[in-house]
């Protein structure tokens, strides 16, 4: 419960009037858009992945799965080059579908394997670094940010953002270390991890950049995750769990130093009675459990129960596929486990369960292709 209490946007939050009076009619069609371009984009990969499962050659499902998600990944960096744009609804939704797997060919053509889904996980990841820092004046804009029209802050990330570029900090930092230093040692490697996602952390969750107190939960809680699975000290993953309140500690320092004035600070640290506070709380709650009731999360909790139970029941099969990268294994487990912290701990659980799942599962699947189509090349 004390987690939830500073969950939901710990942002400087800009000013509403000049954001309003950027792009008044793309904030008015963020909500409306994203079906249109992001749900038909994913329905339209989906359909023709399945139809090279059924009808394709053997020798085209591997690449046919990476290519999808790898597309997955960049499709946020495409919504930020959309916000950039301002296009219409059918360009933008071109641009999704023909532009993310336009990069994700060049990309699998240009490094493969894991350096491939490393480098397209650090492009958008980086991408929206750069916008946040720089005020978010795209993030703001895209499909996939804040939706200021919606009521929700003018500046930083949202929760639709924290659920994907965690998994993509983390898993990605996985494959980098797979593909590009698969010798490191691991206690190098799990320096790197922690390294890593506590920069993030900062970017993400900073009032004056992402403006995410989630992020500084559940990114340093995965990294603790992958790390310890990383050095061989799996149970040492428990101790993850007390992370969060030392990472809160050091952002709400960080906020009151740096002058943020951030809805943190505000509504928790400089409270005038227990009484605000409690309504703070009262109030994350009762959104986390409005958020379970969400279409695109009602339609989506049955398939994530099915990929869990399926998981569990193939979880020798899964650990196979990433033997031979424990900086993979360890960045999916990172992942997984901030995914239900962050469901559990935030405003918008369910909305986070659900992305967070499928970004995981198109993960899987890559892992799934990459160790299939390396024991294709060695017997071949």
């Amino acid at each position: 419960m004390l987690l939830a209490l500073f969950l939901g946007g710990c942002g400087f939050e800009g000013d509403p009037a000049s954001v309003l009076a950027s792009s008044p009619d793309r904030l008015d069609e963020i909500t409306a858009r994203r079906g249109p371009v992001i749900g038909v984009s994913l329905l339209i990969w989906l359909v023709e992945l399945a139809l090279v499962f059924l009808f394709g050659r053997a020798r085209l499902v591997r690449p046919a799965t990476q290519l999808f998600t790898l597309s997955v990944v960049y499709l946020p960096l495409a919504l930020l080059v959309g916000a950039a744009l301002e296009p219409s609804v059918g360009v933008e939704r071109l641009l999704v579908v023909l532009g993310c797997p336009a990069l994700a060919l060049l990309t699998l053509a240009g490094f493969g394997g894991y350096r491939a889904l490393a480098f397209a996980c650090a492009a958008t990841v980086l991408a929206y670094s750069v916008d946040v820092i720089a005020g978010s004046p795209l993030t703001q804009l895209s499909l996939i940010g804040p939706n200021p029209a919606g009521g929700h802050r003018f500046y930083g990330i949202g929760n639709e953002l924290e659920a994907v570029l965690v998994p993509l900090v983390l898993v990605g930092t996985g494959a980098a270390l797979a593909g590009f230093a698969p010798r490191l040692d691991r206690r190098r490697a799990a320096a790197a991890v922690l390294f890593v996602a506590a920069a993030f952390s900062f970017v993400f969750a900073y009032g004056r950049f992402g403006a995410d107190v989630g992020a500084a939960i559940v990114l340093p809680l995965g990294a603790c995750v992958a790390a310890a699975l990383l050095i061989g000290r799996p149970r040492l993953a428990l101790l993850a769990l007390l992370v969060p309140l030392p990472a809160l500690a050091l952002l709400a320092a960080a906020d009151l130093i740096g002058g943020s004035d951030a809805h943190l600070t505000r509504t928790v640290l400089q409270a005038e009675s227990g009484g605000d506070v409690a309504a703070v709380l009262g109030r994350r709650l009762r959104e986390a459990g409005e958020s379970f009731g969400r279409s695109i999360v009602l339609a989506g909790l049955p398939l994530v129960l099915a990929g869990a139970l399926l998981a569990w029941a193939r979880r020798r099969r899964l650990q196979a596929w990433l033997v031979e990268v424990p900086a993979v294994a360890a960045g999916l487990a990172g992942a997984s486990a901030a995914t239900v912290v962050g469901t559990v701990a935030n405003d918008s659980g369910g909305l986070i369960l659900v992305i967070g799942s499928a970004c995981l599962a198109a993960f899987t699947a890559f892992a799934w292709a990459e160790t299939n189509d390396s024991n294709s090349r060695t017997h071949g």
